[in-house]
């Protein structure tokens, strides 16, 4: 007994040895770590505030009372609406064929599903501005039928989609992979539906998972440029988004306003940070760590 115990000190002295630093060189990480961060990440959120605040408080405000900026308000949340809530949906489904079944093309689903992390979204909006553009592939077509997606509302939601299509799939993929389907299967033998199964089984077992890879995609369709940029046609009052909106008064050299709108970006960047630091320590069980790894 004594020398398992002796044996098991020694072994924890020689893992301390390996991962314990000097004072001096864990204060210069630190240090370095701070710098970098105020340097790339404070600074430019103390400048965004300052210059939309530079007319002081009505000026801030008066910021987002103008037709163009409410517009692009509404449009970025309505493409939110639709974008998030149909990636949740094939996010959920994907994951579950992914993770409970076993089928011909599985890999190149989930390649597909990668894809918009590898491709440029400027790329993905060149892409339907070949398929649904005036000169494109379906162009003539749809200007026959008066059907309009490039440069309307549909090609934003459609290049929105795009490049929000991994977050939430690739959030629930390995953690339904880690639970198997064994539960799943219990619920089908006792006579359950696979409706009744997914309610009340798998739903429970994804919830914290699928909301954090939500909160994830919402932040990436409000905060979206390139591929919208493409597609849009930058239609003041009409087809601009907020980030799209920022620039156009940036290059007006309107930085007020411009800093205003991007103020409010940020503030749904951080209210989507802190978020998800919630839903991290709601899901921070030694299960769901054991899972993650």
């Amino acid at each position: 007994m004594n020398t398992s115990i002796i044996a098991a000190g020694k072994d924890l002295q020689w893992k301390d040895s390996l991962t314990t630093e000097s004072s001096l060189v864990r204060r210069l990480l630190i240090a370095a770590a701070f710098l970098y961060l105020t340097l790339f990440l404070f600074v430019p959120l103390v400048a965004i505030f300052s210059e939309a605040l530079k007319h002081g408080l009505s000026g801030y405000i008066e910021s987002f009372f103008n037709e163009d900026a409410l517009a692009a308000i509404r449009l970025t949340l309505l493409v939110a609406a639709v974008a998030v809530p149909l990636n949740a949906v094939f996010g959920v489904a994907a994951a579950w064929a992914i993770a409970k079944f076993e089928f011909v093309g599985k890999q190149a689903l989930i390649t597909l599903i990668d894809m918009p992390l590898a491709v440029s979204p400027v790329i993905a909006g060149l892409i339907y501005v070949l398929l649904f553009g005036a000169q494109g592939w379906l162009g003539t077509w749809l200007a026959e039928h008066d059907i309009k997606i490039i440069f309307a509302l549909p090609g934003i939601v459609l290049a929105t989609i795009f490049v929000t299509v991994p977050f939430v799939a690739r959030e629930l993929i390995p953690l339904m992979q880690s639970q198997g389907r064994e539960e799943e299967e219990a619920a089908i033998t006792l006579g359950a539906s696979g409706w009744q199964m997914f309610r009340r089984v798998t739903l429970p077992n994804i919830k914290w998972s699928l909301l954090y890879g939500v909160i994830l995609c919402n932040a990436r369709a409000m905060g979206e440029f390139g591929a919208v940029s493409v597609v849009s046609g930058h239609i003041r009052g009409l087809t601009n988004t907020m980030p799209l909106h920022v620039e156009i008064l940036y290059n007006e050299y309107n930085a007020v306003s411009a800093f205003a709108v991007a103020s409010l970006l940020t503030l749904l960047a951080i209210v989507t940070l802190s978020a998800k630091v919630l839903i991290e320590r709601k899901t921070a069980s030694p299960d769901r760590l054991k899972s993650r790894r």
